[in-house]
């Protein structure tokens, strides 16, 4: 099969998923609404947009990371969009062509191309972060790629020659001491390290935690005073993957812990609670209160398919969930606490390892990896409550993030905000809504100038 005929048949590379081929500096963007006076600063949107047609099978993990901005400025809206330029897109580039194979069929790269773009091809698509004064574009199996306010790759970062090894995409900023807290996993040993940057950007503490086995482990949460790693059984197979078979398998048979650590501690301090089998992706946060620790997360009772590299068939559904750690208790409890299936799960940052009243969750109309997200839910953990809005038969959303208000009087005094496309005409548009009412919809809608393909995460950079 041709690159082309690839291209033309992945379900990844079609319709709304489609790359776009160009970078763009666009002005006045057109707003249909009333933009809040409050919002002064940055959305940005990291996702996957391959450049060159795929050498074998094709999965989104695997496109080359593109950002995409829109700059909330006194002269008014603007949208910029550059690829992450990594060494290894640079190798492709310099050949004219694909030269890394997919993550669900892996294939060593040529020497040559090695030597230029490195093994493993760093796309940075996944989240992005800014820390002390540094953006940085971030995927889970490499190191932070910094860039610059206009989207301008500065290049791959490692506090100074402190990391070693890779960077979650999902790294926690504490609102109170303005640390960065974060892990990286590896299918080869050490298969996890734990870290933490100071305000000032200085890596101060790094950890080798032991576990059994090399696992996925995509996310993690943190307190004010401990990190808790999710230790499910999605497991490794290095061999396997050398071979270009599926690398990863689910074994529920090998069990599932949550790991408490002291967020300066050793791994010594870890302290691991069993709980039944299951997989998060990504958590809504966590807190301490009364001597407990309260996890929140949208749960699978399973590695979900499209996670596993050989089949984008997703059947299962995650169900928001709570587990309470009682440390003088060594007992951990769990319950599911919505009958309402959702994913990419935010809150607001500022309560980032604290008590916090309110979630944000996106749902879906369907559970297959096909990122069918349509409605946005917000939840009230201290009167129970929910408010949903669901948008348009033909609108597909993205992960729905939360912007405080500069001048907030409450925690969810903000705005929500996501990228949404439409299906049939393909624009798309960047939505505002008051977060204290989400059900009554958009309050503002941007237009964007092209559409912009399905991603992953994004951040809020205010100035």
């Amino acid at each position: 099969m041709t690159a082309q005929a690839k291209v033309d048949t992945s379900p990844f590379l079609q319709g709304l998923l489609a790359p776009v081929l160009d970078e763009r500096d666009d002005q006045n963007l057109e707003v249909a609404g009333d933009l809040p006076r409050g919002l002064k600063g940055i959305f940005v949107r990291n996702g996957p947009n391959p450049q060159f047609a795929p050498m074998d099978a094709y999965h989104p993990f695997d496109g080359d990371g593109m950002l995409h901005a829109v700059y909330f400025e006194e002269g008014g809206v603007r949208y910029r969009n550059r690829w992450v330029q990594s060494a290894g897109l640079l190798a492709e580039r310099k050949r004219g062509r694909a030269c890394y194979g997919s993550i669900s069929q892996f294939r060593l790269p040529e020497e040559d191309v090695v030597a230029d773009g490195g093994f493993l091809k760093n796309t940075a698509n996944t989240h992005v972060v800014r820390h002390a004064g540094h953006y940085f574009a971030l995927l889970e199996a490499a190191k932070p790629t910094e860039f610059s306010r206009q989207l301008e790759t500065i290049g791959e970062y490692d506090f100074a020659g402190k990391l070693s090894g890779p960077m979650t995409a999902h790294p926690k900023l504490d609102p109170k001491t303005g640390e960065l807290v974060f892990f990286g996993y590896s299918p080869m040993p050490p298969f996890l390290q734990y870290h933490v940057v100071d305000a000032a950007g200085v890596l101060v503490h790094s950890e080798v935690i032991d576990v059994p086995a090399p696992v996925m482990m995509h996310d993690f949460a943190v307190t004010d005073r401990h990190a808790i790693f999710l230790y499910s059984p999605a497991i490794f197979d290095l061999e396997a993957m050398m071979r270009g078979e599926p690398g990863i398998r689910w074994e529920p048979e090998r069990g599932t812990k949550l790991g408490v650590l002291p967020r300066r501690g050793g791994n010594a301090d870890v302290r691991w609670f069993e709980i039944d089998p299951c997989y998060v992706v990504h958590f809504f946060n966590a807190f301490e209160a009364d001597g407990k620790i309260e996890i929140y997360a949208p749960r699978f009772d399973r590695m979900p398919g499209g996670l596993q590299f050989d089949s984008p068939e997703q059947t299962e559904e995650p169900f928001p969930w709570h587990w309470t750690i009682d440390l003088a208790a060594s007992t951990v409890r769990g319950e599911q606490t919505d009958d309402r299936a959702g994913e990419f799960p935010r809150i607001n940052d500022t309560r980032a390892g604290l008590r916090h009243r309110y979630m944000y969750n996106t749902m879906a109309r369907n559970w297959e990896f096909g990122f069918d997200f349509n409605a946005v839910i917000k939840y009230d953990l201290q009167g129970g409550a929910a408010q949903s809005y669901t948008y348009g038969d033909t609108t597909v959303v993205g992960e729905h993030l939360f912007v405080p208000n500069p001048e907030a009087t409450g925690e969810d005094d903000g705005w929500v905000m996501t990228i949404a496309s439409d299906r049939l005409t393909e624009k798309s548009e960047l939505l505002v809504l008051d977060a204290r009412q989400i059900d009554r919809g958009p309050i503002a809608r941007v237009k964007m100038p092209r559409r912009v393909p399905i991603g992953f995460h994004a951040n809020w950079f205010a100035e």
